[in-house]
């Protein structure tokens, strides 16, 4: 589902340190998302965002610079799943209904 909503973001980095940084949610699937923001996060990371009354939790799978900041896709861990009934970011879009 494409998205777009305000979060805050932090993330562990190898060596143990936290870094906090505000981000936008793209898109999120039950399985994971991704987050642009203007600073890479690590590969591997443990990663976390808050929004409204939801905490997610998973591992930084990649980071891509592109023209408007990094784009980094993170795949939820056990324990940390989305469901539109639980977590409704300000902008959904499902693509899947235009396909139909």
């Amino acid at each position: 589902m494409l998205c777009a909503d305000m979060v805050e973001v932090t993330w562990r980095d190898h060596a143990g340190k936290w870094s906090s940084v505000t981000g936008l949610l793209e898109d999120i699937s039950t399985s994971g998302a991704c987050l642009q923001l203007d600073t890479a996060a690590p590969l591997g990371a443990e990663i976390r965002w808050k929004s409204q009354e939801n905490e997610f939790t998973g591992r930084v799978r990649y980071c891509l610079y592109r023209e408007i900041g990094y784009f980094v896709g993170v795949e939820f861990m056990s324990g940390s799943k989305w469901s539109e009934s639980s977590f409704r970011p300000q902008h959904l879009l499902d693509l899947q209904k235009f396909m139909a």
